[in-house]
């Protein structure tokens, strides 16, 4: 009776002498050996060359500002119910009169707070966003921590620098003989 497909026949032939002393096996072994011995080394050396991370890679959160500077975020709070993780946390406040070029709306967010710890990545907190506030930035890591209060990233690390906007648009990403060949623009 057989319980699988899968069984292989073994033969008990005789092996000749070259068998025995393995001079195939080490041949063959040899021959592997010389053969990645000349070819091209895949290590990129990563404190100078950085990894290309691709179109679709999900990094360090950025809360976007608009063409005049002003904060999108409305504090609806739709990024934290669709966070699966209870990783955002915000605080709602009322625009008073002379915030209107910090601002875009009525309301903003007077805290927001993400918890690195707790955020993994899956990119749901911007696909909710009906203000296009929140990106996860495919060009850059999330820092390394070193103390427990450096997970905390609040509008201090998230909101975007006018001298550093994130473009998330990207139509002339091409690839470079170290990373691999794109085959869908960067979205």
């Amino acid at each position: 009776m057989q319980l699988t497909n899968r069984s292989k026949h073994v033969s008990n032939k005789e092996m000749t002498l070259a068998e025995r002393m393995y001079l195939p096996a080490i041949a063959q072994g040899l021959a592997i050996t010389i053969k990645h011995f000349f070819q091209k080394k895949p290590t990129i050396q990563y404190p100078e060359v950085k990894r290309y991370l691709g179109p679709v890679f999900r990094g360090h959160h950025v809360l976007k500002r608009d063409e005049e500077g002003r904060e999108r975020c409305t504090a609806c709070g739709l990024c934290a119910v669709a966070c699966p993780a209870e990783a955002i946390s915000m605080v709602a406040a009322e625009r008073r009169k002379g915030e209107e070029e910090l601002y875009r709306e009525e309301k903003y967010a007077a805290v927001y707070e993400i918890n690195m710890l707790r955020c993994i990545f899956c990119g749901l907190c911007e696909e909710a966003c009906p203000k296009q506030a929140i990106y996860l930035r495919h060009d850059r890591f999330v820092p390394v921590f070193t103390e427990r209060d450096d997970v905390i990233y609040g509008k201090d690390k998230l909101v975007e620098q006018l001298d550093d906007r994130y473009i998330r648009t990207n139509t002339d990403v091409k690839a470079t003989p170290t990373e691999p060949t794109l085959s869908r623009a960067a979205t």
